[in-house]
C-alpha cells in the first residue's frame, strides 16, 4: 500500500519539475504581461496592504502590487520561478518577499493578508477544493480575493484540451486546471465565505505570433505543460508530428488578421464575509 504522503510529495515534485521547464518567466513576460497588473487594479491593490501572491510563478501580479505600495508575499511551489522573479523585481526597482509555498497548505496565519490574489496559478494546483480553502483561510475578514483564470471556452482551456490525449494521465483527485474559469465552480468553492463576488469574462490580446507555427514552436520551448506533453510522447514520432498539427491548427482558428489571438478568462474577485 502506497502512503497517500509520500504520493502528496511525488505529486508536488512532479508539478516543480513541470513548471520549471523552459520558461514561464518569457511567457508571462513576452505573451500576457499585463494580466497581473489587470488583477492589481481589479482587487484595489493599494499603498499599505498587506498583499498575498498565490502560485505567483515570476510575478505576474506580485511585482505591480508590490509597485502600487503593497507590502507583498509572492508565494510559490516551484523555487526556480521564485529565483527569476526575485531578479525581475530587482531590476524593476519592486522590493517584495519571495516563499516557496504549497498552494493546497499555505504556512500563513488565518487572516494574515488584506488582499489574496492568483493570476492563472493557483488554477493549477490538482485540488481545486483545498486550494480555496487556503485562499479564504489567509485572508482576513472584510479583505479582497482576487483571481484571474483560463475559461475552458478560451484558447489556453482549449491548449489543454488538446495537449490532454498526449500527456501522461492526472494523478487521482486532479480536478482539470480550466474548470477556475467557470464563473459556477469558483463560487462553489469559495462558498458562503466571501460575499460580494463580481466575475468577467476578459481577454488578454496575443500579437506575438505571426503564423500558427510559430505559436506552437514557442510553447514547445518556452511552456512547462507543454514541454512535458512532448517529452511524454518522445519516443513516438507518428505523435509528436500529429501534436505539431494539432496544436498549429488549434493556433489558426483562433487566429484573425495578422495572427492576432485573444485569449479569454474568468476575473474574479470577492469579499471575505466579517
Amino acid at each position: 500500500m502506497i502512503d497517500s504522503t509520500e504520493t502528496d510529495r511525488a505529486l508536488k515534485a512532479r508539478h516543480r519539475q513541470m513548471w520549471a521547464l523552459g520558461s514561464y518567466a518569457a511567457v508571462a513576460a513576452e505573451v500576457i504581461p499585463e494580466l497581473g497588473a489587470t488583477l492589481v487594479r481589479a482587487a484595489g491593490v493599494g499603498p499599505g496592504d498587506r498583499v498575498l501572491d498565490v502560485a505567483a510563478g515570476t510575478g505576474n501580479a506580485a511585482i505591480p502590487a508590490a509597485l502600487a505600495g503593497a507590502d507583498v508575499v509572492a508565494s510559490d511551489l516551484t523555487p526556480e520561478l521564485l529565483e527569476i522573479g526575485r531578479a525581475l523585481a530587482a531590476e524593476r526597482g519592486a522590493r517584495l518577499d519571495w516563499q516557496e509555498a504549497d498552494a493546497e497548505a499555505l504556512p500563513y496565519a488565518d487572516g494574515e493578508f488584506d488582499r489574496v490574489l492568483s493570476c492563472v496559478g493557483v488554477m493549477f494546483a490538482p485540488r481545486h477544493q483545498a486550494s480555496a480553502d487556503e485562499l479564504v483561510r489567509v485572508c482576513r475578514p472584510g479583505g479582497t480575493i482576487g483571481l484571474v483564470s483560463w475559461t475552458p471556452e478560451g484558447f489556453i482551456g482549449q491548449l489543454f484540451g488538446t495537449m490532454k490525449p498526449y500527456s501522461p494521465p492526472p494523478p487521482p483527485g486532479a480536478q482539470p486546471p480550466p474548470l477556475w474559469g467557470r464563473e459556477e465552480h469558483v463560487r462553489a468553492l469559495l462558498g458562503d465565505r466571501v460575499t460580494e463576488v463580481v466575475t468577467r469574462r476578459q481577454s488578454v490580446t496575443v500579437d506575438r505570433f505571426a503564423e500558427p507555427g510559430a505559436f506552437r514552436d514557442y510553447f514547445k520551448a518556452h511552456y512547462g505543460p507543454t514541454i512535458a506533453a512532448y517529452r511524454s510522447i518522445a519516443g513516438e514520432p507518428e505523435w509528436v508530428a500529429a501534436l505539431d498539427r494539432e496544436l498549429a491548427d488549434l493556433a489558426r482558428r483562433h487566429s484573425g488578421a495578422g495572427g492576432v489571438m485573444r485569449w479569454e478568462y474568468l476575473l474574479v474577485t470577492a469579499r471575505r464575509r466579517d
